[in-house]
Formats: structure tokens, C-alpha cells, sequence
């Protein structure tokens, strides 16, 4: 058996690393919440019963256990592409299929995604129709989930092939500094998407409408008037459609802005708990976290790119990844094979960034927090999150080694009891 080339050995050595870290974390992560599941933390005691609890600690060890399988699967299957040869025979089928070079890496490039989406549908259906519905928030039929994949994909095809289109146009064309031009319509077409997202997008999976004159809205109005904030006009979103999870959010771009409220939301919150959970988006945008995060973006996605384009012209990459010799100088006159097996690397040797991005968003959610503990109650505030960690049933009992690795909101008792602090009283346990 012939030895694997070095690079090779890189990239399974850093595919076993990501691989064995995430299960690691993912078999403490439901250690924690199983040794944590038979009481309640005191400072939520008063607040959040224990059949609640036990509800929270189950829906979470179900997907972590999910998170499990997919995460091996996953693994197999990069390997089947790579190593495996899979890629290799997608480039020498399409090799002769009629066309430009372009055609030929465009086909690629979707039989590829395609093979990658079929691949996850059966978790996604398990998590959505097993897991979600036990736990009673799936209000998904079907019928419906077939839909919102059949629009799915129409919104992928439609915005995602021109997209990759331009990307190989530029990568054969515009000589050794095609990543430059490739990044700049890279950010062109997100900015697209941002603004088409509220209007165009969106609906084709939601229904919005105006937010009725309520002591809710009149709050709200208040409040953006006090923070000297714009937007394009206040929605109500039909979540309890597809599930019963609460959530608002703010989307658009400049005046295009809009603000967005589950119904679900605006159910169970009362109007100063809306105007704290809003105070603190607001906070996101007041405090340029958004922008902060494009710019980041941005950046690395403009040093990928440049990587992609020293990657491209060196055959060890091409070797290392399962491209034969025979193959080798077809995948280097075609820019798609190298996108595509830059597209299926990356994710194993990126994946140490994980835990910074996710301290640097947990950074954001603090600041954010604070902010809208000077301009609403802090009090409605920890209120409000504490009704929506029982409502979407999550823990308040992570494993510290798992959350500083994924969570993107800090835990619920740090997170509170920093929002006690901001209030100018000592951390103290929520009464009803």
C-alpha cells in the first residue's frame, strides 16, 4: 500500500483532532447537564420549576447525542470526498461533459452540494420531527418542511450559482490577483443579500406584518425615539407556525432597517420585558457589533481567499486531497476543483478558532446587556431571559469547558448576575 502524501497526514491528523475534540465535548457537555439535572441552580430556584428543568437538561443531552452521530458521520463523509476519491471522480465525470471550463466546475461544484445536503437532511428531519417534536416546539408539518426545502433551495440556486459563476470567471480571468477581485464581489453579493433578506427572502418562509397599536409597540416607539434610532417599521413574525421557540431580531440594512418580533415572543413577555429584550439589540447596534463582525468577516475571508490562490497553483494541495496524478493536470486548469477542495479542508483546520469567536461574541452579548440596563429595567430584562430560558428549554447547567467553546450568549447565572451588577445591586436569586 502506497504511503499517504504528507499532506495527507496533515489533514487527517487535523480531522482526527477536531473530531475527537468535539466528541470529548460533546460526552462532557451531557455528563454536566445529567449531574446538574436533579436540582434546580439557587438563583433561578424561585423562578423555574423542576419538571422545567428536568425538560431543559433532556432537550439538550438529545441533541448533544445527535450532535454526536452527525459529527462522525460527517467526518466519514469528508474523508469519502477527499481521501476517499469521491471528489476525484465527480472532476473526471464532469471532465467530459460539454461546455466551457466553467460549466464543467459550475456542475461540480452543485453535484457537490448536493451530495453534502442530502446528507444532512436526515438529521435535520430527526432533530426537527423527533427531538423538537418531543419536546414540543416542532409545529412543522411535513408538507411544510418539504416547502421550506424546495424554497430553500430555489433561494440557493437562484443567488448561489450566479455567485459561483462570477467566482470561476474571476479565478480563470483575472490573473494572480483574481482573490482580490474574487473577494470584493464576494462582499458585494453579501451586502446584496442583507438587503434583499427583509424584503424578498424572508417572506417567502414568514408572514410579517405590522405590530398593532399595543402598549407593547407604544414602548418600543419610546424607546428607539430615546436612543435615537431608525428603522423601516416594527413586524410581528408567525413563528408558532414552524416552532415554538421565542426569538426578535433586527435585520436590513441603513434606512431598510426592520425590527422583528416573534409571536411567540410577544405572547409570553409583558411590554417592559419587549422593550428590555429590544433595548439590548438595539445595544448590539449602538455599540457597532455588527459592523465590527462584517469587518472581521471581511478580513478573513480576504486571507482565505489569498490562501486559496497560493493553494491553487501548488500539486501537493491537489495530492493531499485525494486528486491522482492522471487527474492532476485537469484539476489545475480548473479552478473549481481547487475551490472545491479548498470549501471541504478548511473546516478541520479552522476549527480552533471556534472558542475565540465565540468569547468574542459572548463579549458582545455583556456589552450588550449593559447597554440596555441604562436605557430599560434591568430587572424586565433578567425577567424576560429567564422566561426565555424555560420557554426554549435551555440549560442553565452547561459544562464550562463546552460552553466556552460554542456559546455564543454567555451562560444564564453569569449572565444574570451580571445584569444584577449593572443594576447596582449584588447578584441575588429571581423572585416571582
Amino acid at each position: 500500500m502506497p504511503a499517504l502524501p504528507p499532506f495527507s497526514l496533515v489533514f487527517v491528523a487535523a480531522l482526527a483532532a477536531s473530531l475527537a475534540v468535539r466528541l470529548w465535548l460533546a460526552r462532557r457537555q451531557i455528563a454536566h447537564v445529567r449531574a446538574h439535572r436533579s436540582a434546580v441552580p439557587p438563583a433561578f430556584a424561585a423562578r423555574i420549576g423542576i419538571t422545567a428543568h428536568h425538560k431543559a437538561a433532556d432537550y439538550t443531552m438529545a441533541r448533544q447525542r445527535l450532535a454526536i452521530v452527525q459529527a462522525v458521520v460527517d467526518a466519514a463523509l469528508l474523508l469519502a470526498l477527499t481521501l476517499g476519491g469521491g471528489l476525484s471522480t465527480l472532476v473526471g465525470w464532469t471532465e467530459s461533459w460539454p461546455g466551457g471550463a466553467i460549466v464543467r466546475d459550475l456542475a461540480l461544484l452543485v453535484f457537490l452540494a448536493v451530495i453534502l445536503a442530502v446528507a444532512s437532511l436526515p438529521f435535520t428531519w430527526w432533530h426537527t420531527f423527533r427531538i423538537e417534536e418531543r419536546f414540543g416546539f416542532n409545529r412543522l408539518t411535513v408538507a411544510l418542511w418539504v416547502s421550506d426545502l424546495a424554497k430553500a433551495l430555489a433561494v440557493a440556486v437562484v443567488l448561489g450559482v450566479p455567485l459561483a459563476a462570477v467566482v470561476l470567471w474571476i479565478m480563470g480571468a483575472a490573473g494572480a490577483g483574481w482573490w482580490l477581485w474574487a473577494w470584493l464581489a464576494w462582499m458585494v453579493f453579501q451586502l446584496l443579500v442583507l438587503v434583499l433578506y427583509p424584503t424578498l427572502i424572508a417572506p417567502l418562509f414568514n408572514r410579517f406584518t405590522p405590530m398593532e397599536r399595543t402598549p407593547v409597540r407604544d414602548r418600543v416607539e419610546a424607546l428607539l425615539t430615546r436612543c435615537g434610532f431608525r428603522s423601516a417599521g416594527l413586524f410581528v413574525m408567525d413563528g408558532s407556525r414552524r416552532s415554538g421557540h421565542g426569538n426578535a431580531y433586527f435585520t436590513g440594512l441603513g434606512r431598510a432597517k426592520r425590527i422583528v418580533f416573534f409571536d411567540t415572543l410577544l405572547l409570553r413577555l409583558g411590554p417592559d420585558e419587549v422593550e428590555a429584550v429590544l433595548a439590548h439589540e438595539l445595544g448590539h447596534f449602538r455599540l457597532r457589533h455588527v459592523t465590527k463582525r462584517i469587518a472581521w468577516s471581511a478580513l478573513l475571508s480576504l486571507g482565505f481567499l489569498a490562501l486559496l490562490a497560493w493553494l491553487a497553483q501548488t500539486p501537493w494541495f491537489y495530492a493531499g486531497l485525494g486528486i491522482p496524478p492522471s487527474l492532476l493536470p485537469v484539476a489545475l486548469a480548473r479552478p473549481g476543483v481547487a475551490l472545491a477542495l479548498f470549501l471541504l479542508a478548511l473546516p478541520p483546520f479552522t476549527f480552533p478558532l471556534e472558542p475565540v469567536i465565540a468569547a468574542y461574541s459572548r463579549r458582545h452579548e455583556f456589552e450588550a446587556d449593559a447597554f440596555a440596563t441604562h436605557h430599560a429595567s434591568a430587572s424586565a430584562l433578567a425577567d424576560a431571559l429567564v422566561k426565555l430560558y424555560e420557554d426554549n428549554a435551555a440549560t442553565l447547567t452547561p459544562d464550562p469547558m463546552h460552553s466556552a467553546f460554542y456559546d455564543s450568549h454567555p451562560p444564564a447565572a453569569a449572565r444574570i448576575a451580571r445584569i444584577r451588577t449593572h443594576a447596582g445591586g449584588a447578584p441575588e436569586p429571581l423572585v416571582a
